[in-house]
């Protein structure tokens, strides 16, 4: 077959600028090979390469006595004690969701399930981070009820729980949804496996499913903006199959018991490429592959096609020859193929053969490391205007108006279609707060949480930032949970524009600034820009994925709101309302500044809710919707009314940073008032959990009415 001639053309639609293509000459002294030009497009790609974003992740901390394995691997893994180790990753599927919805989330979802057992850990738990354009746009629909679908769809049939997750609606993601996928798996702390491939003339085996024409130049695509050519590159989205992946799963943990495995990688964006060439680079070695026996579904593929197909439920391992004919039992009981494709070889070199032919020699390293690396011109995010007056309201009106909007009504449409209880270790479900699994055999749990408030980061990118990061300490917090680390998913727009450049470093500064201050190190995560569409960017959508521990399941802050619980606010509250829930769906706003983070307050009013979990019946953070909302969710989920004390709107709706909504006993609040006191944290009484209505002051309203509005519009709005 010919090859196209590599024109100015071939090399735009390849997603390479030409000062990067006049490197590429300079690197290999030549014309790049068709296939060539595929592999260098793979890895120079901001999917893969990050090249306008690594210069700001190395400012962020990453280490910690708890942290096993930082970034730059599969996933990230921290110690839980008692040997054991969690492992987890965040990572967005944006592109392929909005383009094919079912199959975009759904080989997401497997990618993210790959990352984690890749590194010799069993999932234990999922989470998504869902935005979506506004309701009633005529997209909208069909990308939730797709989105969703796939979501539990390949998550059920795997059998991983889906503990927590967020969903979103703006019109600024009107044309580019975001579907961020969370994996967290349990594994022994001295069994961990990595990608660095050792040793020379070592056998490279391909596993798992077979290689087809899906997904080619998937994570190039992922790397663009959209246009009016968006239909075109449905081709590049994969494919995925669930019972293969469990089947893939199973054989990956048994074979790895056999002591064959030198390094693993799993096969997600630019697939073969790109799993070969880290392997080889993070070990110091070349690759040399033959295509000839790389398992296909489909007949006459070329060289470019094997290696740039994101085909899904494939690994690539480095294995000992000694134990080959162990391993390759393993897979074949399991139904899966196995096949040596190369070797580890001692030059800098990726060379790819196809039937005899060299179909591509390039410098291995130049791949990888030493992909091009921009310090991107930025600006910094104007200043907020001044927020100005906001009318005071019925308070009871305010919080219909946030129930009945499908961003802070109940999200249980979405979760009861995504299997919560399978493995038999949920310890709670979503609907309130961080989703929590017990380490099966032990007295341990592990809470998990994602958060973000995108507007927040859009006024203020690095107070925006910092909140992603506090909020999912509040969520770990009130459940009892130690923080112990996060992953990160980076989702803005195009950041060849100064301004969401500008956008990015913000947000990475208050990120960095609240890992460091609350000991949660980011040990893993994704980068996801150009998220745009004829030139309009999402909200900058920097998703924080965060996992506490708790020692004993005894330490558990419930929801056990009964009648007669005092309502206790612990933190600060001044009023703030920019950028507010309240402003947005009562009057239509978006304006202010966000609120600011006092990082120390954030510190030591978590660790007071810990200290004193033992006279807590229930707890809830305070962020969108302020105490109003915060109180009728309590409530609602435990089918007791709350009357809360006669306040200003500012203080019902506002969304100051670094609060608790505690309910106890009087005795409980008396006691805790004089812990607060004594540990010099904020805590004010405003009202208790009683009756059958949701009263405000003088306002109320039935509890029945109100749960009814809040059970039925996510559905109205969406379904």
């Amino acid at each position: 077959m010919q090859e196209p001639a590599i024109t100015p053309d071939l090399i735009a639609a390849h997603g390479l600028k030409p000062e990067e293509y006049d490197m590429i000459l300079e690197i290999i002294g030549r014309e790049p090979t068709f296939t060539e030009l595929g592999i260098f497009s793979a890895m120079w790609n901001e999917h893969c390469s990050y090249k306008s974003s690594k210069k700001w992740l190395r400012t962020l901390p990453t280490s910690g006595p708890q942290v096993i394995c930082g970034p730059g691997e599969n996933a990230g893994v921290v110690d839980i004690g008692d040997g054991q180790a969690v492992v987890f990753k965040m990572e967005s599927h944006n592109h392929p969701s909005y383009i094919e919805p079912y199959q975009g989330a759904a080989t997401g979802v497997g990618g993210i399930l790959r990352d984690v057992f890749t590194m010799g850990a069993r999932p234990i738990a999922a989470m998504n981070a869902l935005s979506f354009g506004e309701p009633n746009h005529p997209k909208t629909r069909q990308l939730v009820n797709g989105v969703v679908e796939g979501i539990g769809g390949y998550g059920n049939c795997f059998g991983v729980p889906t503990v927590g997750g967020e969903v979103r609606f703006h019109p600024a993601y009107n044309g580019n949804c975001l579907v961020n996928a969370f994996a967290a798996g349990l594994a022994d702390a001295d069994k961990i496996f990595y990608s660095a491939a050792s040793g020379v003339g070592m056998p490279v085996v391909y596993l798992g499913a077979k290689t087809g024409r899906d997904g080619v130049g998937g994570a190039t695509m992922a790397s663009a903006e959209f246009d009016d050519t968006i239909e075109e590159k449905r081709p590049t989205v994969q494919v995925g199959d669930p019972f293969t992946e469990k089947r893939l799963m199973e054989a990956t943990l048994e074979l790895m018991q056999t002591g064959a495995v030198i390094s693993i990688q799993d096969m997600g964006a630019a697939g073969l490429t790109c799993s070969a060439v880290e392997m080889g680079d993070k070990g110091g070695l070349g690759v040399r592959l033959d295509l000839e026996n790389v398992p296909q579904r489909e007949e006459n593929m070329t060289a470019y096609e094997m290696m740039l197909s994101e085909s899904q439920e494939r690994m690539l391992m480095v294995l000992k020859p000694e134990l080959e004919a162990e391993a390759r039992a393993v897979f074949e009981k399991w139904d899966l193929d196995f096949a040596i494709v190369g070797e580890t070889i001692a030059e800098d070199r990726f060379l790819i053969m196809h039937n005899g032919e060299i179909k591509a020699d390039l410098p291995l390293s130049k791949l990888a490391s030493t992909a091009p690396e921009y310090d991107r011109p930025w600006v910094p995010s104007s200043t907020a205007e001044d927020l100005g007056e906001v009318p005071q309201i019925d308070p009871i009106d305010g919080l219909r108006a946030l129930i009945s909007s499908p961003n802070y009504a109940s999200k249980h449409w979405v979760y009861e279609q995504y299997d919560t209880m399978v493995m038999a270790d949920t310890a709670r479900t979503p609907g309130v707060g961080a989703g929590m699994v017990r380490v099966h055999g032990t007295d341990k749990v592990l809470a998990f949480t994602s958060d973000v408030t995108p507007r927040y980061v859009r006024a203020n990118p690095k107070e925006g930032g910092k909140q992603a990061v506090a909020e999912a300490y509040r969520n770990l917090t009130a459940v009892g949970a130690k923080p112990l680390a996060t992953t990160d998913n980076l989702n803005f727009g195009n950041p060849e524009k100064p301004e969401i450049m500008g956008q990015f470093v913000g947000a990475i500064q208050g990120i960095g600034a609240a890992v460091a201050a609350l000991d949660m190190p980011i040990v893993s995560g994704n980068v996801s820009l150009y998220n745009e569409t004829d030139g309009q960017a999402i909200l900058p959508t920097p998703t924080i994925g965060a996992v506490g521990l708790l020692q004993h399941a005894d330490e558990i802050i419930g929801t056990e709101v009964r009648e007669g619980h005092v309502a206790l606010v612990i933190g600060e509250t001044k009023g703030h309302l920019g950028q507010s829930a309240l402003l947005a769906e009562v009057f239509n706003r978006e304006d202010g500044d966000a609120p600011h983070v006092d990082l120390d307050a954030e510190k030591r009013n978590g660790d007071f809710i810990r200290a004193n979990r033992e006279m807590i019946k229930a707890c809830t953070d305070l962020s969108d919707g302020g105490l109003a909302l915060a109180a009728f969710e309590l409530a609602e989920a435990a089918g007791v009314g709350v009357h809360l004390d006669d306040a200003p709107t500012e203080f019902l709706f506002g969304e100051d940073q670094g609060r608790y909504l505690v309910a106890c006993n009087f005795d409980q609040a008396e006691a805790l008032m004089i812990a607060a006191g004594q540990a010099g944290v904020p805590l004010v009484s405003v009202g208790r959990f009683t009756g059958e209505t949701v009263r405000i002051g003088a306002s109320e309203a039935p509890l029945s009415e109100l749960s009814a509005l809040y059970r039925s519009s996510f559905a109205e709005a969406v379904a």
